[in-house]
């Protein structure tokens, strides 16, 4: 496509939330309020995830404009899947993956997180980026990516919101501090996994539901089966599947969340 072209096409699509650098002079979003995104956020991480791909699959979660499937596919990925819930996103994506060269290399699909069990495959690398504080059941998401999706890294990424200590958190919490009937002092440590609900507005963006401080955020991950092996960035997470824990609680049929996959 000639440039006045690909300007007609992304203008009918917008407004868009990734601004892409499709050639030829032309950004999806060159007015966007956070500059070149997500590109610039993609730099500060890009090197926590291999660069050679090669024979390698990936699934996109959330995909919206397609701008993380594109960069797998670059790394050579042999299959790149996109999901979103949202149509035009999707033909966001696919207009970027043919300006860019992978429009026959890369998959989109309709499909939400909920329904991820519905692919029938596992992938080497889950992108789950920018997803979780829009849902109304974040663990459960991140319970069906481990066991259906994942079979060895997920990229992840949430906004976050207090603090970024971390505190010691006992593995069985009481009721009462002992001798008094009082709850324990912990609960309101800044450093306590802490999942704050916004039940109206973030942002101007009602579907912002979920703020997690660190501590939640990592706390999460690991309940739902995965290590944290880097963080790359402030919001970012390279995890790596893992044993799902908590399994001498209870069998699989009791504690579904919690049994052994």
């Amino acid at each position: 496509m000639d440039a006045n072209a690909l300007r007609e096409r992304v203008a009918e699509l917008s407004p868009w939330f990734h601004n892409i650098d499709l050639g030829h002079g032309v950004w999806t979003a060159p007015e966007h309020f956070l500059g070149d995104y997500p590109g610039f956020k993609f730099h500060r991480f890009a090197d926590a995830l291999p660069a050679d791909l090669t024979g390698k699959t990936v699934l996109d979660i959330g995909c919206n404009a397609g701008f993380y499937s594109v960069e797998m596919k670059r790394r050579g990925a042999a299959r790149v899947l996109g999901i979103d819930s949202d149509d035009r996103y999707l033909a966001q994506a696919r207009l970027a993956a043919e300006a860019l060269g992978g429009a026959g290399d890369i998959e989109f699909r309709n499909l939400s997180v909920y329904d991820v069990g519905a692919l029938g495959e596992r992938f080497d690398v889950v992108i789950f980026m920018g997803v979780l504080y829009h849902l109304r059941h974040p663990l459960l998401a991140l319970d069906l990516i481990r066991e259906h999706v994942a079979d060895d890294l997920m990229l992840f990424q949430t906004m976050q919101q207090g603090s970024d200590d971390l505190s010691d958190v006992p593995a069985n919490h009481p009721f009462h501090k002992p001798g008094t009937f009082d709850p324990p002092d912990y609960f309101n440590d800044p450093g306590y996994p802490k999942l704050h609900f916004i039940e109206r507005e973030f942002a101007d963006d009602w579907t912002n539901w979920w703020a997690p401080n660190r501590a939640a955020s990592e706390a999460m991950l690991r309940a739902a089966g995965f290590t944290v092996e880097a963080q790359p960035d402030h919001d970012v997470y390279l995890c790596r599947v893992a044993p799902v824990p908590y399994a001498e609680y209870g069998p699989a049929a009791v504690y579904p969340a919690k049994g052994v996959r």
